[in-house]
């Protein structure tokens, strides 16, 4: 890239989602809301739970019980303004499969939806037509 260039919107975020997740292993909770808005809202639809404002956010991941999961991105994929990121997460030996959607307004996450999954074990009736593994 030419010093002429602007980096593009994209790749800015890319890289946002990606130091925060990098910030969340480390628990390094300043850097992690560095990027959120002040009037962000996080949803776990699978609990019912809402969190509104940045700083609620901060609260949770810093009482989060035993430090929260460890968490392995997998894949990020999106542009502009929405993203979406797969996650492995570890919780004290337990794995669950993650998948947070990310919207940015201004440079700044406003929303995310996160969705948990515990592994199951694929059923026989439908083995003929499907590999198992990642």
């Amino acid at each position: 890239m030419s010093h002429h260039e602007q980096p593009k919107a994209e790749d800015t975020n890319q890289m946002k989602l990606e130091r925060m997740f990098a910030a969340l292993e480390a628990h390094d909770w300043d850097t992690a809301i560095a990027d959120i808005a002040e009037d962000f809202v996080q949803e776990w639809p699978q609990s019912g739970e809402r969190i509104t404002g940045r700083e609620h956010c901060a609260v949770i991941w810093r009482n989060y019980p035993g430090g929260g999961p460890s968490m392995q991105m997998r894949r990020i994929r999106g542009s502009g303004d929405h993203w979406t990121v797969e996650a492995m997460l570890d919780y004290a030996g337990k794995p669950v499969h993650g998948v947070s959607v990310f919207e940015f307004r201004n440079g700044k996450v406003v929303h995310q939806t996160d969705y948990f999954a515990d592994p199951f074990e694929a059923p026989a009736w439908r083995s003929q037509w499907v590999t198992v593994g990642s």
